[in-house]
């Protein structure tokens, strides 16, 4: 895109040169018939991409040309030497490019009668900053002849700053998903190396099985490219929440990287979890939860009533306090995720006060009872043997009670027998 901005200029500024002596992106210098249109500005750029340098010219209808140099020397120089060319344009000249910018530099338009002499240097460094100066060769009247135009154009390259361009699709859970990365800039040099890194929650660096890699190189024209890097897997919930990370290595050591936040839309279970059975005057306290992206809605109710107890996004607590009995029964958790609503109960007792206080005494009441009765029912036995023999005692058969009186007499041979019934 910024090459053809700026042969779309280059265009308008043969018309503005005849015009006006001038162009929207720089000022032309004239030496007599010849002239030149140079940026007046310094062109910035960076480190690893490319940077175009707008350039057109105009001579005497005598002179035919046929070859540009660019140079890049010092600017106390008022004239470049030939062991400071980057670029020539005759590939069978004995006059070389440096080493350090060889294959690096293009002509965009490679017509030179069109006059355009503009180039693009790729894979920049910084020590590309500095002074630029052109020159044409051709022939006027048939002879060989050139001219240097003393007027610059100034470069300078700064480190990496910018980041490639991370596309991630809405991602789901069980479905396939692909994540695209673009490398900053649009230039035809090197093919710049690009790499996926994912980290965990942890920050660890992890692995995604079962993932797969492209790389394509989409050409724009003939001297812009477009490099981009596909990462296509299956997203799981285990992914939610983790990074990744595209870096794009540059040929000369630059780098550049953009790491994002991986969302995955995803639902798991309903848990409820605190204790359902509590006794009257306690605190219920039950959480209704679900792990999910986006967060669901989720809401208690009592099984049989329309009124929501309470609402909340992702966990919802369920507090009543002095519970009492009517609290018991059946409770409901309603998670609404992605316009579908789940539903889990849940069945809470709630234990009576009476039951709280007596309860103890209840487990023992029958025992005592039973001891109670066994000792009145042992004492009343006992008391009825007892009567019963003091009854035999006393009780006598009627013959049986006979009292004989001994009182010493004088011996006679009779004697008198007494027998007395008592009543």
């Amino acid at each position: 895109m910024f090459v053809l901005i700026w042969s779309a200029l280059f265009v308008s500024v043969k018309g503005s040169i005849a015009d006006t002596g001038a162009s929207a992106w720089g000022q032309q210098h004239c030496v007599g018939r010849y002239c030149v249109t140079l940026s007046e500005r310094e062109l910035t750029a960076e480190a690893g991409l490319c940077v175009v340098i707008p350039c057109s010219f105009t001579t005497a209808d005598e002179f035919t040309p046929k070859h540009t140099i660019w140079y890049k020397c010092e600017t106390s120089q008022t004239r470049c030497s030939d062991d400071e060319i980057i670029f020539h344009s005759n590939k069978n000249t004995d006059k070389k490019a440096q080493p350090g910018f060889e294959g690096r530099v293009s002509r965009l338009e490679p017509d030179v009668s069109q006059k355009n002499c503009s180039i693009i240097i790729n894979d920049l460094k910084e020590s590309d900053s500095g002074s630029y100066q052109l020159r044409v060769t051709g022939e006027l009247n048939g002879k060989q002849d050139g001219l240097t135009f003393i007027q610059r154009v100034t470069v300078s390259v700064k480190g990496l700053n910018q980041k490639p361009t991370v596309m991630i699709p809405t991602l789901t859970e069980g479905q396939q998903a692909t994540l695209t990365c673009t490398a900053p800039g649009l230039c035809s040099g090197s093919v710049p190396e690009i790499t996926w890194t994912w980290r965990g929650a942890g920050g660890t660096e992890s692995y995604i099985t079962g993932n797969s890699t492209d790389f394509k190189t989409e050409n724009l024209t003939a001297f812009t490219q477009r490099h981009i890097s596909t990462f296509t897997f299956n997203p799981s919930a285990e992914h939610h929440d983790t990074s990744v990370t595209c870096n794009i290595n540059f040929t000369g050591g630059e780098s550049t990287e953009k790491t994002l936040t991986v969302n995955v839309n995803h639902k798991k279970e309903i848990t409820i979890s605190g204790v359902t059975t509590v006794k009257e005057g306690d605190v219920l306290n039950l959480t209704c939860s679900v792990e999910s992206f986006p967060p669901s809605l989720i809401e208690w109710s009592k099984f049989g009533s329309d009124t929501n107890l309470h609402s909340y996004s992702g966990s919802a607590r369920l507090v009543i306090e002095n519970v009492k009995p009517e609290h018991s029964g059946q409770h409901i958790c309603a998670v609404t995720y992605m316009n579908n609503t789940l539903k889990k109960d849940v069945s809470i007792t709630v234990i009576s006060a009476c039951v709280k206080h007596c309860g103890s005494y209840s487990t023992v009441l029958p025992w005592i009872v039973a001891g109670v009765s066994l000792t009145l029912n042992a004492f009343c036995i006992i008391y009825i043997w007892f009567l019963w023999n003091s009854r035999k005692k006393v009780n006598l058969p009627q013959e049986e009670r006979t009292y004989m009186s001994l009182q010493k007499v004088d011996v006679s041979s009779d004697y008198d027998v007494i027998a007395q019934h008592i009543n």
